[in-house]
């Protein structure tokens, strides 16, 4: 199975970037991991850092992926935090958010972790196939049919650090991975910039994974000049299966020519 990959991190106009990356493609397995370091709390960014590097220091991509392990690996991420915590009591409410993508090459098989509202957005022959559901106070009420517009986008009721009862993340079951899907690990401060159109949109007229995170950079750009609003961190990595640029292009227009007006002979 061929995989390829490109990131980007942006500080937008914070002081700081608190988002990190981590990724290890080995020759039997892959691992990806977004953190983003929760604002307003001293040691965001340490927490985000702790987290991304518990989680690849521990991982092997040189054998299949065992599912059995992922939780460990996120358990084993909240503990280096927490760790951290008793340590430096100046930092004792420090946590990051978490996105984690796990593929088993041979088996052709993706797990992932998620804990706050960074995301997963799974993309299968061009269309959106998958995406995860965010632990925040926004999602549960708007699943719920309340208006949300009046309530803070940031308010997390899971994340890595901060919880010291209960799950710290939601798993996926196993997905069989098939020739040209497209995952996107990001941040909150890129999703909240481009919609799930405009990614879907965006992937259909790239060719590689960097050039669709340049475009989707530019539409962050230009959102972010017309809102005139300060822009938070943003990061994402988009992992390619295969060859997503020939499925997407072959699937859209197939999907277009079911749409094209009937004309008389």
């Amino acid at each position: 199975m061929d995989i390829s990959t490109a990131s980007l991190s942006g500080q937008g106009t914070r002081s700081s970037n608190q988002d990190q990356l981590g990724d290890i493609i080995g020759q039997r397995s892959a691992c990806f991991v977004v953190c983003d370091g929760i604002a307003g709390q001293p040691g965001g960014g340490l927490a985000a850092e702790l987290a991304r590097d518990a989680i690849i220091s521990h991982f092997d991509g040189d054998n299949h992926l065992n599912a059995q392990h992922i939780r460990q690996f996120v358990l084993q991420a909240n503990q280096a935090i927490q760790h951290q915590q008793k340590t430096s009591p100046d930092m004792h409410r420090m946590g990051t958010t978490l996105v984690s993508l796990f593929i088993d090459r041979d088996y052709q098989l993706a797990y992932w972790a998620h804990a706050g509202d960074s995301r997963l957005y799974l993309f299968r022959r061009g269309w959106l196939y998958h995406v995860t559901t965010d632990h925040s106070l926004v999602q549960q009420m708007k699943a719920a049919g309340h208006d949300t517009r009046e309530i803070n986008n940031n308010l997390l009721y899971r994340a890595l650090g901060v919880i010291n009862d209960g799950p710290e993340a939601s798993y996926s079951e196993g997905v069989l991975v098939e020739d040209g899907d497209v995952f996107l690990l990001c941040t909150d401060g890129f999703w909240h910039n481009v919609s799930e159109s405009q990614m879907k949109s965006s992937l259909q007229m790239v060719n590689t994974p960097n050039e669709w995170l340049v475009l989707m950079n530019t539409i962050i750009q230009k959102n972010h000049t017309t809102a005139k609003e300060s822009q938070d961190n943003y990061s994402a990595v988009a992992v390619w299966v295969g060859s997503p640029e020939q499925t997407t292009l072959v699937h859209t227009f197939s999907d277009a020519a079911k749409f094209l007006p009937m004309r008389d002979e």
